[in-house]
This record gives structure tokens, C-alpha cells and sequence, in this order.
């Protein structure tokens, strides 16, 4: 059984919106349902179904999106910080998880861990 989305709580409505798209965009996901105070994205690749809401209580959650390569975990980390995250883990192996878990953490402005992670060697 997989998952078939999730969904992380933020009380900054604009704040929010901004990030995400700022983050998500390289992971190849896109807004597909927008109503105030909700967002819903989806990546056409695959992947998990991401929703971003405006309500309590904000922050707490962690979500994971597994990415192509390594590189696409960098631009996730620089894009995160540029748009209002704050560093949670710059990107590279976490060898404690796997050998090839690359990865890279950012809090989102409510504080949700965000992370992108390749399972893959370089290539």
C-alpha cells in the first residue's frame, strides 16, 4: 500500500504559496486545485500528492520527496533557503540511513521539515 497524499498546516496564507512553489517547482510539481486556504499539488511524473492548508496547529510535519538525482536535491536546498526557509541539513549523504541517501532539509517559515532525498549513486 502507498500513500496518496499529505498535507502540511502554515498560518502565513501568501508566505506559504510563495515557498512552496519555490520548492516543488524543481521536483517537478504543479498547482492543480487552489481555494483560500488550501493548495493541492501534483507531480506528472509520480510522486506523492502534496497539500499545503491554512490551519492549527502550524508546523511539526516532516515530508520526504524522492528526487531523480542529486542535483535536483540541490536546487531543492537553494531554492528552500532562497524563498524564506531556513536550513535543516545543506544537501549530501546521510550514511547512517543508506550509502547513496543523499539529502537536504529545509523548515519551511512554520517550521515543517522539508526534505528532498536520491536513493541513487551519481552518475
Amino acid at each position: 500500500m502507498t500513500v496518496a497524499h499529505v498535507a502540511v498546516n502554515v498560518t502565513d496564507w501568501e508566505t506559504a504559496k510563495q515557498f512552496y512553489a519555490a520548492v516543488l517547482g524543481p521536483l517537478g510539481y504543479r498547482v492543480v486545485y487552489e481555494e483560500e486556504g488550501a493548495l493541492a499539488y501534483y507531480a506528472d511524473a509520480g510522486g506523492l500528492d502534496f497539500g499545503v492548508g491554512r490551519r492549527h496547529p502550524a508546523g511539526g510535519a516532516h515530508v520526504a520527496f524522492d528526487c531523480p538525482d542529486r542535483e535536483t536535491v540541490d536546487r531543492f536546498h537553494a531554492n528552500g533557503i532562497a524563498a524564506g526557509g531556513r536550513d535543516n541539513g545543506a544537501p549530501g549523504i546521510r550514511a547512517h540511513y543508506d550509502a547513496n541517501y543523499y539529502a537536504a532539509y529545509v523548515l519551511d517559515p512554520d517550521g515543517n521539515n522539508i526534505e528532498a532525498v536520491c536513493h541513487h549513486a551519481p552518475t
